[in-house]
């Protein structure tokens, strides 16, 4: 059922991908996010499970991953690590997000990986 006077209307693949996409990298709360954007709580969700089920239909599964305290020390050896954010693969690999980094980026990046 519909509500009188509100206009639904259907989102293609792409526009779908990017919602989920820009809120993922946004920071914000799902509440705060659809405010923004004119969306509810309930379409966002139903438009994340879509994708990630999408992911994981492709072969891709959870990786263990291990969550370890922080050193006094930077990857350069300069004392003060301040807010970083590793992701280092078992092939040696590494990506290194610190305060301050441009969104954007990343999710460029990753999207780029992502098809790899």
């Amino acid at each position: 059922m519909s509500e009188p006077g509100v206009v639904r209307r259907r989102r293609s693949g792409v526009e779908v991908e990017r919602l989920v996409s820009e809120y993922e990298a946004s920071g914000l709360t799902r509440e705060a996010f659809c405010v923004d954007r004119g969306l509810s709580v309930a379409a966002l969700d139903k438009y994340r499970r879509r994708i990630h089920g999408k992911r994981q239909s492709r072969g891709r599964s959870f990786v263990p991953v291990e969550v370890v305290p922080a050193i006094a020390q930077d990857v350069d050896g300069i004392g003060g690590c301040d807010g970083a954010l590793v992701v280092e693969l078992r092939s040696g690999r590494r990506i290194e997000v610190r305060r301050g980094f441009d969104a954007g980026t990343l999710e460029r990046l990753l999207a780029v990986l992502d098809r790899v």
